[in-house]
């Protein structure tokens, strides 16, 4: 009798510990595909970030750059939006990977200046 009640009570810890948050988090990562629209950043499975274009039922349709790089991906694809990054980088407390341009440009300006400098043997 009571190797079937520690039987249970490991099956009852499983399910709470590991089946549980698997279901809640796939819940999640459908509700965010289904609600996918035009303008939303992306950030791919492979690490690809982006603009979203256009949105079909099963594809994505997303600019990876300003010069217009348009790529067309599986919805399953799609990790995460910009939205759901900036909640979990808040609840964590930890900057969010998604930068508005002009901070990018801003701090890419001097870095690219001083690498230049630096390599160049000419400038003295």
């Amino acid at each position: 009798m009571e190797s079937i009640l520690m039987i249970g009570l490991m099956l009852a810890v499983f399910y709470f510990l590991v089946i549980r948050p698997e279901n809640k988090r796939k819940k999640t990562a459908e509700d965010m595909r289904n609600s996918l629209r035009k303008g939303d950043r992306i950030t791919t499975i492979g690490g690809m970030v982006g603009k979203i274009v256009q949105v079909n039922d099963n594809t994505v349709v997303f600019e990876t750059s300003e010069d217009r790089v348009r790529v067309e991906i599986a919805k399953w694809g799609i990790q995460s939006t910009d939205a759901m990054e900036a909640a979990a980088a808040e609840k964590s407390g930890k900057p969010s990977l998604f930068k508005p341009a002009e901070e990018k440009a801003e701090k890419a300006e001097p870095a690219a200046k001083e690498e230049k400098e630096s390599f160049d043997p000419e400038i003295k």
